[in-house]
């Protein structure tokens, strides 16, 4: 069964991927000044987890045992968008769009082999969700850090634009079921 899933869910996407490539190649053949990369390539390395545990350790520095409810809610959250995404990763196996077509860059070395879901916009929307429900003040600063991440994700050659698109579908998924909960 998880074979035959495995060869639908290939051919789906690889049809899906060839509509992508022109979009793609737009993207990531944008010729940015070298700060506008630096910045995506930044907001992608940011995104890999380092900005969330900051933000987690920030709000227990600053409002104490009291943000430890939402500070768990993130943890758990996060876990279950990551058992999320890796077995779609696993089931999919797509190849990341610079593997697939020769005419990508690859702007940043990618966390892992494959691209469908994207796990940076997943966990992105996840916390931003999670965090705002408990802090709504907080939205200023991670909305706008989360659209950064996925866009790093296309203009560096990571994601299709249905990988990213995916990944924000399935983080709010799972920060809206474990609000929910």
């Amino acid at each position: 069964m998880q074979r035959r899933l495995s060869l639908v869910a290939h051919h789906g996407l690889d049809r899906l991927a060839a509509c992508e490539h022109t979009w793609l190649e737009r993207l990531n053949g944008v010729r940015l000044p070298g700060w506008e990369v630096g910045l995506l390539r930044l907001a992608s390395r940011l995104g890999d987890g380092v900005f969330w545990y900051g933000l987690m350790l920030a709000l227990i520095a600053w409002h104490g045992w009291e943000a430890l409810p939402a500070v768990l809610h993130m943890i758990v959250a996060g876990l279950a968008g990551t058992l999320v995404y890796k077995w779609l990763k696993g089931a999919t196996e797509r190849p990341r769009p610079y593997q697939a077509c020769p005419t990508i860059c690859c702007l940043t070395a990618p966390l892992d082999r494959f691209s469908f879901p994207s796990g940076h916009t997943l966990h992105a929307v996840v916390f931003s969700l999670v965090s705002t429900a408990y802090y709504p003040m907080l939205g200023w600063l991670v909305w706008p850090f989360t659209a950064l991440v996925a866009l790093s994700r296309l203009v560096l050659g990571l994601h299709y634009v249905s990988d990213v698109l995916v990944g924000a579908l399935l983080g709010a998924a799972v920060a809206g079921i474990t609000l929910i909960l």
